[in-house]
């Protein structure tokens, strides 16, 4: 049987991390084998996943709550496969917060909340990894967020990127803010120019966080910071990272941004200067954080719940620090560009 690895296993010969690619790349075509439909897709999401917190803060922006359901897995990973010898697997796990009120880390410590899950309405699953194995992939890492085509019971998408592009554009039809558009024509070269330097944010802070020399860890936190120093300085200028326009590069960058002081800060050692000592960012963050539907995808309870809790060689006792406890509700200074 093939090996079910985690991100923390995704890692190079001298210690850096090396993020794999996404394997499931179908697009929502008209008239392809996806086309785009009411209540045929669903979406599989964690709050405290990053990458999965941009596609729900798309689908709510678009108003899409009523064309695609969503199952939402508690933020503390248990071990997938607990009766079978070998498999130590550790992922994302469905609850039912109407039957099951609390659980454990897969190390048995602590006690957390299952308020705000959300089960699998759709296959019953009780593990993301089930949903993989339905489609035939016995192994790779079960990651989310996963578009699932409920008619052909498969896996549509799971990288992040392309998702998004789908609930932006090819659910117009059906989604009740059709006018916005988050990856407008005119912009798309600049918007794709930024997503590539602004990813040093992305997954720079995991290649802080799961360095495993220090070697790796300066490199990466280096790069890190000099890219925050230049999104600083890039913001000092306009109001959003594409100009007057709020799009999709905003969205992709808010997600590291408001986990930053709360959890990367402490947990990936990303402590030479936080968020709120960046005028420009921090409050470029409270102003995407206020935009219609982009606050209700942000669940801070599950975050660091799922950082603290699921990573037993980071954090072996699952003990969630309290603080900071930053308000992104308060007044920003970012209409200035207005």
């Amino acid at each position: 049987m093939a090996t079910a690895k985690t991100a923390l296993d995704e890692m190079g010969s001298k210690g850096d991390f090396k993020r794999t690619d996404s394997i499931f790349r179908s697009t929502i075509t008209k008239d392809g084998e996806f086309p785009p439909a009411k209540d045929r897709y669903h979406l599989y999401v964690a709050y405290a996943c990053p990458w999965a917190n941009r596609a729900l803060a798309v689908l709510y922006m678009k108003g899409l709550q009523d064309v695609i359901g969503v199952s939402v897995v508690h933020p503390t990973w248990a071990q997938t496969r607990p009766n079978i010898e070998g498999d130590v697997h550790r992922g994302w796990q469905f609850v039912d917060p109407e039957k099951v009120k609390t659980v454990t880390s897969a190390q048995q410590c602590g006690s957390f909340s299952t308020e705000g899950c959300v089960p699998d309405t759709v296959e019953g699953c009780r593990f993301v990894r089930d949903l993989y194995e339905i489609t035939g992939t016995p192994g790779g890492k079960y990651s989310v967020p996963i578009l699932w085509d409920k008619q052909k019971r498969t896996i549509v998408n799971n990288e992040s990127a392309e998702i998004i592009r789908f609930l932006n554009a090819d659910f117009n039809e059906f989604a009740t803010n059709p006018s916005l558009d988050l990856y407008p024509k005119a912009l798309r070269p600049v918007i794709d120019e930024i997503n590539l330097w602004t990813y040093e944010i992305n997954n720079g802070v995991y290649k802080c966080g799961f360095a495993t020399t220090q070697e790796a860890y300066d490199e990466a936190e280096g790069n890190l910071y000099a890219t925050m120093d230049r999104a600083e300085e890039h913001l000092s200028t306009r109001r959003y990272l594409a100009g007057a326009a709020f799009t999709e590069a905003d969205i992709r960058l808010f997600v590291t941004l408001v986990r930053f002081d709360e959890v990367y800060v402490v947990y990936f050692k990303t402590n030479r200067r936080c968020l709120r000592e960046y005028p420009n960012l921090f409050n470029y963050t409270k102003d995407v954080f206020q935009q219609p539907g982009v606050a209700a995808s942000v669940n801070m309870a599950h975050i660091k719940m799922h950082y603290f809790t699921s990573h037993e060689k980071l954090n072996t006792y699952a003990v969630i620090p309290r603080g900071p406890g930053v308000d992104f509700s308060s007044a920003h200074d970012r209409d200035r560009f207005t």
